[in-house]
This record gives C-alpha cells, structure tokens and sequence, in this order.
C-alpha cells in the first residue's frame, strides 16, 4: 500500500509540472500538487 501511495503521488506531481508548464488545465494542476504533497506526508507519518 505504501509503494501505492508513492506511485500516486510521483504521478500527480508529474502531472502537476507538466500542466504548469503547458498551463492549460487551469486550477486543477494545483489541486493535484496538493493533493500529492497530502499523499507524501501522510506516507512519512505512517513510517514514522
């Protein structure tokens, strides 16, 4: 489940950076960065 939630989250930041550059989804693309940094803590606070 972990890897999961890395592999989500690597995605969505992807996602993110590629949409800022093309700026062609709008809004979104920050919704999908927060949504990838909530992922990324939430791993680091279950391994902790």
């Amino acid at each position: 489940m972990r890897g999961l939630l890395y592999i989500i989250a690597v995605i969505l930041v992807i996602g993110w950076a590629f949409g800022f550059f093309y700026y062609s989804a709008g809004g979104i693309i920050h919704v999908l960065l927060v949504i990838a940094i909530i992922a990324l803590l939430l791993g680091l606070i279950r391994r902790a």
